[in-house]
């Protein structure tokens, strides 16, 4: 039987979804590095895997079914989030609007308002406009503590901070909003400089999980531009979660008021943090094609669950 799967992107961050109701694969590293590589597999920014019930499981279906029965009554569908490098991120926000979408379409919720599970944390989601692909997301609340981002060293809130970055001493600002982020203020962003030090700031001895990192301009109270290296991806047209990370690293720093677009190479999003801390985003996402692996692919996908 054909692996099916589905491509999409939000702003230009593209993720492939693979429906384990539908056809399972087993995700081992050196499979997710060939299915997501341009080259060799099918190329994209990473893999939404789900929706997974833990609660009995639904029984594989030919893709295009209504899959009504599928969902356990009342159990929130649960998604792993899987980086081109083989690892597995706690939260995604264009891959958390990819996969709203997707549930939507495929019929596994009715309401137009309903929850996620990931590793960091369950999230609320709102479907604004279907046909458009206009998806809220509640992204949580941010920390700026140390220990639950995490960042080595005392107990503080990561806030204008000097890092040594390669021998360049840079003032950043660190949180969690379910995955790590490093926000670094700056004049002028690009992609050449998001490149030059996204693999030093990723893999700095202070971050022991490795972290997302952002360079930010604020261009004005209610607007930010930023350039994004994202952990275990690299250099990516757009991030929701990097988008609410740096909107509200600004917002710390006295930069920006509480309504904030978020521009990025890809497009923009639209980000709101409420008084009790809770972050909102809102963006599009829109379907490119979808298809099955070739089975000359399908015999390079290892059977080992090792």
């Amino acid at each position: 039987m054909d692996v099916h799967f589905k491509k999409y992107h939000g702003l230009g961050n593209d993720y492939l979804v693979i429906d384990p109701n539908v056809r399972d694969v087993v995700m081992t590293e050196a499979n997710i590095r060939l299915i997501c590589d341009r080259n060799f597999g099918i190329g994209s920014d990473g893999i939404l895997y789900g929706p997974i019930f833990d609660v009995g499981r639904a029984s594989p279906r030919a893709g295009g079914a209504s899959c009504e029965d599928a969902q356990p009554t009342g159990e929130i569908p649960r998604l792993r989030i899987l980086n081109p490098d083989g690892s597995e991120a706690e939260k995604s926000g264009n891959g958390l609007r990819i996969f709203a979408k997707y549930l939507f379409e495929k019929q596994y919720v009715r309401s137009k308002e309903f929850q996620i599970q990931t590793l960091g944390g369950t999230v609320s989601v709102q479907v604004k406009d279907d046909v458009a692909g206009m998806i809220r997301i509640n992204m949580g609340k941010v920390t700026f503590v140390s220990d639950e981002i995490p960042v080595a060293g005392q107990r503080r809130e990561v806030v204008n901070e000097a890092l040594d970055v390669n021998g360049v001493d840079f003032k950043v600002t660190c949180l969690s909003i379910g995955n790590p982020h490093c926000v670094i203020p700056m004049e002028q962003v690009s992609e050449e400089r998001a490149r030059a030090i996204g693999p030093f700031v990723e893999n700095h001895p202070r971050f022991p999980n490795r972290i997302n990192m952002q360079l930010l301009k604020v261009i004005d109270r209610a607007n930010i531009d930023i350039r994004i290296w994202e952990r275990g991806a690299g250099y990516t047209l757009a991030s929701g979660s990097s988008s609410c990370a740096a909107a509200c690293a600004a917002h710390k720093l006295g930069l920006v008021d509480n309504d904030i677009t978020v521009h990025m190479p890809g497009g923009t999003l639209h980000i709101e943090i409420m008084p009790d801390g809770e972050v909102f985003m809102t963006g599009p996402v829109e379907g490119t094609f979808e298809g099955t692996f070739h089975a000359d692919l399908q015999k390079r996908i290892s059977k080992s669950k090792v």
